[in-house]
């Protein structure tokens, strides 16, 4: 906001230093011998006028105190053309009395830089509301991304400590395993995803993770079969916007877990993802795919609509035995040179 005054300024000396120039050029070639305290008189009564009103505006504009800015706008109006007056009083003759340049500064000066400050303290509140209401916007979006992303942490953390407490009841060997993967999750989860964005290969790298961590529950081969296609280097996205729907097909998925029975997909094609997640349905979850306490796919959905409002579609088929999701993301690839700096970066 400083910087935009600081422009507005600047702005206003270069315009009057160019008026002053111009003023002074129309006179000196009309062969004035008084050029000089002509311009001088204009050019001090328009500051004057402008500034003065300018400046009443600012105090009293989209205020009800009428009564106090039409007083206070009568002295302005009246005072300023004792300034042109007072250069021109050598001038003074009995054609041209103090009354007559008194009245030429009232009728043609004054209202010209009234007019003139009204419309520049206009489109100065205007320019400068604008850009309040942008930031003020732009931190409500981050503040509601903030709470979002807040929200995954401690979800996916009580899952994931009641899977480990199971392993080290059981005094399961897979129990260490686990709680490094952990540490590990949580490492990206805690450090690396405060950026507003992330490299997609990073990201899927998270959810493998995960599903390794995940996998220690299960005593048959791989219950999740993942595919992933296309190249992830020169993308960056969103960090954690694909964990709750990972966690949602396991969570409405029966008990036991057949080898490939959770399908994900996930294909990059130039600068659009695309990722498919297929899960069955347990028997006590085909009427509760979102439980009410639940903050799954209602916060997905809540992110994509900040994040990559009308670059996105997220589709969902439910039948009574399988539950599947389809989500399309546009505009991924970042520049050469960005994805360089970026790669550096991180």
């Amino acid at each position: 906001m400083n910087r935009i005054k600081k422009v507005f300024t600047a702005v206003h000396v270069i315009l009057w230093i160019l008026l002053s120039l111009l003023v002074g050029f129309q006179l000196s070639g009309e062969d004035n011998p008084n050029w000089l305290s002509s311009s001088a008189s204009f050019i001090l009564t328009g500051l004057y006028v402008f500034y003065t009103h300018f400046f009443l505006l600012t105090r009293f504009l989209g205020k009800r105190r009428k009564a106090a800015y039409f007083l206070r706008l009568a002295g302005i109006g009246l005072t300023a053309p004792l300034i042109f007056l007072f250069f021109h009083y050598k001038t003074l003759s009995a054609s041209h009395s103090a009354f007559e340049y008194y009245m030429m500064a009232l009728i043609s000066i004054v209202p010209i830089f009234l007019f003139l400050s009204w419309l520049a303290r206009v489109t100065e509140n205007l320019v400068l509301n604008t850009i309040r209401k942008e930031q003020l916007e732009k931190q409500a979006v981050e503040a509601e991304l903030y709470y979002l992303k807040s929200q995954i942490n401690p979800h996916f953390l009580f899952n994931t400590l009641n899977n480990i407490h199971t392993l080290v009841y059981k005094q399961a060997p897979a129990a260490p395993d686990a709680v490094m993967q952990l540490a590990s999750l949580m490492r990206y989860m805690i450090y690396e995803s405060n950026a507003p964005t992330v490299p997609l290969s990073r990201e899927m790298d998270y959810l493998q993770d995960y599903v390794s961590l995940q996998q220690l529950r299960y005593k048959n081969s791989p219950v999740v079969q993942m595919e992933i296609a296309g190249e992830t280097g020169g993308c960056t996205i969103a960090p954690l916007l694909f964990i709750h729907l990972l966690e949602n097909a396991y969570k409405h998925s029966p008990a036991r877990l057949e080898p490939g029975d959770i399908k994900i997909c996930i294909q990059l094609k130039k600068d659009t993802l695309f990722l498919s997640i297929q899960n069955p349905v347990g028997n006590n979850q085909k009427n509760n795919l979102e439980e009410s306490g639940g903050i799954g796919l209602p916060n997905v959905r809540k992110r994509l609509q900040l994040l990559y409002p009308d670059k996105h579609t997220l589709e969902i088929t439910k039948s009574s035995d399988t539950f599947s999701l389809t989500l399309k993301i546009q505009g991924l690839r970042l520049p050469a040179n960005e994805t360089k700096a970026h790669l550096l970066h991180h």
